[in-house]
């Protein structure tokens, strides 16, 4: 079971992630609440990429007994706010 600090670091870690991945796309809306969210999205999305491209995660923190990929949160984080910016681009 994770304790409360361990999962207060990880969402720290997710924001810092989702923060600098937005700000790699472009994005500047939004506060701590969606660079966290960033941070975990980027984290499923860039591992998965990572997974099937066959990539090493070369940068992974382990808080709580958790790991967390630090670059391919970034990573997927940056790519799913460009995505996001694709879509909703005003016509």
């Amino acid at each position: 079971m994770i304790s409360i600090p361990g999962i207060l670091l990880l969402i720290l870690i997710a924001a810092i992630c989702g923060a600098i991945g937005s700000a790699l796309a472009g994005g500047t809306r939004g506060g701590v609440v969606v660079s966290i969210a960033l941070g975990f999205v980027g984290a499923l999305l860039g591992s998965w990429i990572a997974r099937q491209m066959k990539l090493p995660e070369p940068f992974v923190l382990h808080a709580a007994g958790q790991a967390f990929p630090v670059l391919w949160s970034v990573v997927g984080s940056a790519l799913f706010v460009a995505l996001l910016h694709l879509f909703s681009r005003r016509r």
